[in-house]
């Protein structure tokens, strides 16, 4: 049952809005992290050797728990487009998958909010 599809059209756009709002801070923050494994194990260890967590990481943790929780939103209002699955795609995208992050910008360029997110490439 999808009852929650029939929202007005001012709440659906207030939660894409959100959504990709939130796809654009964790892009920044994951694409603001050191690429290379050994600049990231360098930072791992710095310091007295117990693996301090850089506050980076811990952004971009928590701005991929941000996005999650934004696409189970969209997910539970039935606003996917094209039969996309917005949630697999984010959980995806933040996983690692830069195919998913396409998917998901795809999603916010259809829906009017191109401005917000980056490209996945």
């Amino acid at each position: 049952m999808s009852g929650c599809s029939s929202d007005d059209p001012a709440q659906a756009e207030a939660r894409q809005r959100d959504y990709c709002t939130k796809l654009g801070s964790w892009q920044d923050a994951a694409h603001a992290m050191p690429t290379d494994e050994a600049d990231a194990d360098a930072d791992a260890d710095a310091g007295d050797g117990q693996g301090v967590r850089s506050p980076e990481l811990d952004y971009t943790e928590l701005a991929g728990h941000a996005l999650i929780e934004a696409s189970k939103r969209l997910d539970r209002a039935g606003l996917e487009h094209g039969g996309s699955d917005i949630l697999d795609d984010t959980v995806n995208a933040v996983g690692g998958d830069i195919e998913a992050e396409g998917r998901a910008v795809a999603y916010c360029d259809s829906s009017g909010f191109e401005t917000l997110v980056g490209s996945a490439g």
